[in-house]
């Protein structure tokens, strides 16, 4: 049974290499770009019986009907906008192994026990290994309240289900591709490996990032079984739809899951229970605006943030940048409730861990990224409409930028503005004025943006040699 388990893998991992079969010659970057998709996640299969195929635009139309029937698309044969925008999504890395027909889930094997063990070989940095662990007992609980099956953790030795983090290219057979596409990744019953990438931003309880919780769940569906699910609102649907708080098991999920294992029996005594899944308040609606493009367009600010991550905010959108890119491009709201979009100008303080916004004549002032009591105050002291802001650690004074001028303050402490603003030239050399954004980065130094130019100042003050440089090429990592 192991054996041919390790041939079923290895089949399926031939059968989605896209780089053994041959693309048409004229396919446009759009269509190269969904024929890999199809390829990746098992709706284009090469045959079997040959070495060498070249793909015919009837094969792929075809897979692109199976792709937008599963997906409740239109249903097409064509790759429109709707249909990449579907396939650019953060998703499972497994394959869809629907039925063409039915697209009815398909069991991908089952345990010959119903007792499992499972062990944590490493945790993420994003969370604390506490909050790790309870999300990933949660994870186990969807299942195990709706089967025989039980779940316990050991801390050493064989497991039955083997959990770990992996960053691109780093300790894993079939290699992530940063962060914002394959999230996660699971083999069948009974090889019990269980993947996450790194590079993606774990969390629980809130909306930011990936919630560890909800993905744990759907890779250990795979890891029990069950193949993916037609059903969007399903746990095991193969793209991933955001955080819920009070997410539970679609009826697919439970059917697909009972198929394999039974209904649940009462517990005995005993048993291992796990922590429950948070509770927190749902998602506000949103303002609608043109969703930026991180390459091309100018920031409305930049700040190293909560959790050291490092935001990037245009418009009524916000996206985090990571040493591969940046992440999705989400709400500002969906993290930072009540704050409004199209900033001037933003600071962290490491001080006193704070977060201003700066927007018109008002602040916004947060911790984390709750709304601080009082927020948002009329700015009294400094002119509306600033251009950008930092804080400097040599001095722990936040500075403000409007036009060629600076102000220093001390948010601690009064701070006599009677001679400000003063010349930014005066203070920096070689930086611009009528700056877009600025900020302190984890190098401890100071960054400036205007356009798609950003300066480095070195300790002396002075622009480093070599810059300016682009900030989409070197921040954005377009």
């Amino acid at each position: 049974m192991r054996t041919m388990t390790r041939l079923l893998l290895l089949l399926s991992t031939v059968l989605a290499a896209a780089h053994l079969a041959q693309l048409p010659g004229d396919l446009l970057p759009e269509d190269q770009e969904a024929t890999r998709y199809l390829l990746q996640f098992g709706y284009l299969q090469k045959p079997l019986e040959s070495l060498s195929y070249e793909f015919q635009s009837a094969d792929i139309e075809e897979a692109l009907r199976s792709f937008q029937a599963a997906s409740g698309l239109a249903v097409t044969g064509l790759v429109d906008e709707e249909t990449l925008e579907q396939m650019r999504q953060p998703r499972c890395g497994m394959d869809d192994p629907f039925n063409q027909k039915t697209f009815k889930y398909l069991h991908l094997g089952r345990w010959r026990k119903k007792n499992l063990t499972y062990r944590i070989h490493n945790y993420t940095p994003d969370m604390t290994t506490s909050s790790a662990r309870i999300a990933i007992q949660s994870a186990f609980k969807y299942w195990s309240d709706v089967t025989p099956l039980t779940f316990r953790e050991v801390k050493r030795g064989l497991a039955d289900i083997r959990i770990s983090f992996h960053r691109r290219g780093a300790g894993c057979s079939r290699p992530f591709d940063g962060p914002g596409k394959v999230l996660a990744h699971a083999d069948i019953p009974e090889e019990g490996t269980v993947h996450f990438d790194e590079d993606e931003y774990w969390t629980e309880g809130t909306y930011l990032g990936v919630n560890l919780r909800i993905i744990a769940a759907h890779e250990l569906g795979h890891a029990l079984g069950l193949g993916h699910s037609r059903f969007s609102s399903a746990l095991m649907a193969p793209v991933y739809s955001g955080y819920k708080p009070h997410f539970q098991l679609h009826f697919d999920d439970v059917s697909g899951i009972q198929a394999l294992y039974g209904k649940r029996t009462p517990p005995r005594e005993g048993e291992e229970t796990s922590t429950a899944p948070p509770k927190t308040t749902p998602p506000i609606p949103l303002p609608t605006s043109a969703k930026p493009d991180p390459c091309k367009d100018d920031l409305d600010a930049i700040i190293l943030g909560p959790y050291g991550k490092t935001y990037a905010f245009k418009g009524d959108y916000v996206w985090i940048i990571t040493d591969y890119g940046v992440n999705p491009v989400m709400k500002i709201q969906s993290l930072w409730k009540g704050l409004p979009g199209s900033l001037d100008a933003a600071v962290h303080s490491s001080r006193t861990k704070r977060t201003y916004f700066f927007k018109g004549d008002k602040v916004w002032r947060y911790t984390d990224f709750k709304l601080n009591y009082g927020y948002p105050k009329l700015l009294a002291r400094v002119p509306p409409n600033i251009d950008a802001a930092l804080y400097w650690e040599v001095n722990q004074k936040i500075f403000l930028f409007k036009g060629d001028g600076y102000w220093q303050w001390d948010e601690l402490a009064w701070s006599d503005f009677s001679t400000y603003p003063k010349k930014i030239s005066s203070l920096f050399t070689g930086v611009p004025s009528n700056l877009d954004a600025a900020l302190t980065w984890k190098n401890s130094k100071v960054y400036f943006f205007k356009g798609d130019k950003y300066w480095r100042v070195n300790r002396q003050l002075r622009a480093d040699r070599g810059y300016p440089l682009s900030k989409a090429e070197r921040w954005m990592q377009c």
